[in-house]
């Protein structure tokens, strides 16, 4: 069973809290294919996995403690991006309006081989970046067809290997990243059984397999380079099976996973309810 859990708000919609209740309800392993964090706005998550000398985020980091398995966050999360605002509201090397790309980390230590990094040599990379990360031994990119070649050879197999293992998982708990339909491409759709859609203040429950078709035929738009589907346009296709308030949550409650489980604890039955629909046909 394959829960996916997306944002239909590009900011913060809840997609982590929610997924760290989802996580403490089930037992089940969590997964971030894809996540990033911004060197200036998000500057103390960076310093304290640079510090490490390591790449991660505090989405992955919060999965990682709320499934209660003793794994590192880049063992959820074999893909992670540091940007930065670009100087006078420019244009990164993606095509990403006012930020651009500085490093990112392919693979997962401790469940693959040592992480491999790439780099943008078109942008000016921190100090502490470099003194933190072996970026002597990364892989520069100046282009876009550098970028996407690297992708073939780096990136895909990444995925390809993480879509093997969250397949063979009897509950999994994959969260996707920004607005973002699909986080992770080469995941069998079949394998889907139910997908959350959060936004600040609700949440609207989907079967997988109806959600996977609506995008299929969904438009594509522009992110990072590439196209890919986005939440709003996919949801605009289908009617949720239900539509559930999310309360707010204060700090306390968010940062405890058996808490947030009671808040949202409406929401999950739901969610699996339909999760248990699709498996029973």
């Amino acid at each position: 069973m394959i829960l996916l859990v997306v944002g239909s708000d590009r900011v913060d919609a809840g997609k982590t809290t929610f997924s760290v209740g989802l996580l403490e309800r089930t037992g089940a392993v969590g997964y971030k294919p894809r996540a990033g964090n911004d060197y200036w706005f998000d500057h103390d998550d960076c310093q304290r996995a640079l510090t490490e000398g390591r790449l991660y985020g505090k989405d992955a980091r919060k999965l990682a403690r709320a499934e209660s398995r003793g794994r590192e966050p880049e063992s959820l999360n074999p893909v992670h991006r540091l940007w930065r605002p670009t100087p006078d509201d420019g244009t990164g090397l993606l095509g990403k309006t006012d930020r651009e790309f500085l490093v990112d980390r392919i693979g997962r230590p401790g469940v693959e081989d040592e992480p491999a990094f790439v780099y943008n040599d078109t942008a000016t990379i921190p100090e502490h970046v470099v003194e933190s990360l072996p970026l002597e031994d990364a892989v520069p990119v100046e282009t876009v067809e550098e970028f996407n070649e690297i992708a073939d050879q780096r990136y895909v197999p990444a995925f390809e290997d993480l879509a093997r293992e969250i397949e063979s998982t009897s509950v999994a708990v994959v969260e996707s990243y920004s607005d973002i339909a699909q986080p992770l491409q080469s995941l069998d759709h079949a394998a889907i059984s139910a997908v959350a859609a959060v936004e600040p203040g609700r949440v609207r429950i989907y079967p997988g397999d109806r959600y996977c078709r609506a995008c299929e035929v969904a438009s594509s738009s522009p992110k990072d380079g590439t196209l890919e589907k986005r939440v709003p346009d996919v949801l605009e296709l289908l009617d949720p099976l239900e539509r559930i308030r999310l309360p707010p949550l204060g700090s306390a409650t968010r940062s405890a996973p058996d808490r947030v489980a009671r808040a949202y604890e409406t929401a999950y039955d739901e969610l699996l309810a339909a999760a248990n629909r699709v498996s029973s046909h």
